[in-house]
């Protein structure tokens, strides 16, 4: 037999105090139904999958790869005129150009020239992809890209998780993945 008082807390939440045959006692509680959030955001942060955990132990905002060019000139033409980044600031070394930003939207990517401390004929962007997202049509970047030199690795194609994408790889070997969500 269990035995028990039922009231209000102040913070209106209800109670029950029960005590078992054994004489220990349980409170049970329920609690007043939550206030809706304000904004759909709030819904959003709350709700979707990925939400950060606490404690958050990291928070990136953006990440800037920086890729070693063997050929410079080379290499900043294929962002610019394939790709259609736009050159940043560039940086000098007694009057030779040793590296850059190149912009896209709100991405950076850094291209400097190699030293070739590690040898001229090392390999380079083996075991690394780059997605790169864009709100734009693939499909007619993709044949920008073609009608301006650029050969792609794998032409435009959806994914089953929604994505339609393409690949290309940089003159130096260095893999993008352009991506369009749906």
């Amino acid at each position: 037999m269990v035995t028990g008082e039922r009231g209000i807390w102040r913070d209106a939440r209800r109670f029950a105090t029960l005590r078992d045959p054994y004489g220990a006692y349980l409170m049970a509680t329920k609690k007043a139904a939550k206030k809706r959030p304000r904004s759909k955001a709030a819904t959003k942060a709350k709700t979707r999958p990925g939400a950060r955990r606490q404690p958050e132990t990291l928070r990136l905002r953006d990440i800037s790869p920086t890729f070693t060019a063997t050929d410079l000139q080379r290499s900043i033409a294929f962002y610019r005129d394939v790709l259609g980044f736009v050159v940043g600031e560039e940086w000098r070394e007694n009057g030779t150009l040793e590296g850059c930003e190149m912009r896209a939207g709100s991405v950076t990517f850094y291209l400097t020239q190699d030293d070739f401390a590690k040898g001229r004929d090392r390999k380079k962007g083996i075991g690394s992809r780059l997605s790169c997202t864009t709100a734009q049509d693939l499909d007619r970047f993709a044949a920008e890209v073609k009608a301006r030199g650029g050969a792609l690795d794998q032409e435009p194609m959806d994914m089953p998780w929604g994505e339609r994408l393409f690949m290309i790889t940089d003159p130096d070997g260095f893999k993008l993945t352009f991506v369009q969500t749906r």
